[in-house]
């Protein structure tokens, strides 16, 4: 596609679930409508309209975003993952499985940007970022080790995410099971190095 732009128009990239998409859009396009109607990822969905319920939540380069409220010519060249790109029927992604596994949703239509928000969340939790209901003494530490993550800690930092049906109850507990699976797996990745470096000693 030849790059265009008019008075009301331009043409951008965006690197949506690892794959380059160009296209034309208007300038008053978000990045919502760009994914919905232009490249037919209706995962994302067009709930308030207004950044206030999280169904539109999408990953943009890395961080959670309200997709519903970023104009999409403000973003050429960047990378966004939707829940599409997380996971499919065959290989699920292990929050996905989750909210399977607890039946964390009741009508469906708010869990897309559960999941999504909820994977971006667990990562700026292993990256050690706080929140409000972060104690004063670990915030005091400040030593960049994963923030734990109680039940106190998961509704904080989902609170941008509402469901209107009530689940979140399940909805916890789904982020509870990623959450421990995850530091299983860095404990048993951290063992396994100290192992590793008594074998070589």
């Amino acid at each position: 596609m030849i790059p265009q732009r008019t008075a009301t128009s331009s043409t951008l990239t965006l690197h949506v679930n690892d794959t380059a998409h160009t296209v034309t859009v208007d300038h008053r396009a978000t990045l919502l409508d760009v994914l919905r109607e232009h490249l037919d990822l209706t995962g994302s969905k067009k709930g308030c309209d207004h950044g206030q319920c999280g169904a539109c939540t999408v990953l943009l380069e890395g961080r959670r975003a309200n997709s519903c409220l970023l104009l999409a010519v403000a973003h050429d060249g960047a990378h966004v993952t939707t829940v599409e790109g997380l996971g499919d029927e065959e290989r699920p992604h292990p929050l996905q499985q989750a909210f399977h596994e607890r039946d964390a949703f009741q009508c469906g239509y708010c869990t897309p940007g559960q999941i999504v928000s909820g994977v971006g969340m667990l990562c700026e939790a292993a990256e050690g970022h706080p929140s409000h209901a972060t104690p004063a003494e670990a915030l005091g530490r400040s030593t960049g080790a994963p923030a734990q993550l109680n039940r106190d800690e998961i509704r904080e930092r989902m609170s941008g995410n509402i469901c209107r049906c009530g689940a979140y109850p399940h909805i916890v507990e789904a982020l509870e099971d990623v959450a421990a699976d995850g530091l299983q797996a860095r404990q048993g990745s951290e063992h396994g190095s100290e192992r590793g470096s008594e074998v070589s000693a």
